[in-house]
């Protein structure tokens, strides 16, 4: 086996398990019972899943074709700074639109710091 191939077998690998995390991401968001869980399975599952894909890929063409894309990691950097972001945002409107918590919810902390009477 040489480097190349060993570096073919790691951005492969990469980009496997990115696919696998991505379709988790998937059965989380069909099966979970509310809106925030089901973001929180959109949002970090599934921003780990697009990253180790894109990583995959950067590495894929720096190793064979020694080109640094520019693209990729832009993509890389913007994924990961604005998909958990956008989804906080969302859960903060769900939870202040009064959305219902699933029933097997046990507590929420978010009760008393947003909705004290000053």
């Amino acid at each position: 086996m040489n480097g190349n191939e060993i570096s073919e077998f790691i951005t492969v690998f990469l980009m496997l398990i990115g696919s696998i995390i991505s379709v988790i991401s998937a059965i989380g968001i069909i099966r979970f019972p509310d809106v925030y869980t089901r973001s929180h399975a959109a949002t970090k599952s599934s921003t780990l899943a697009v990253l180790l894909t894109l990583v995959g890929a950067f590495l894929y063409f720096l190793f064979t074709e020694s080109l640094v894309s520019v693209r990729l990691i832009l993509g890389i950097v913007f994924v990961f700074l604005t998909s958990p972001v956008a989804g906080h945002l969302i859960i903060r409107a769900a939870y202040r639109s009064n959305v219902k918590l699933a029933d097997s919810t046990v507590e929420d902390e978010l009760k008393d710091a947003l909705h004290q009477e000053d």
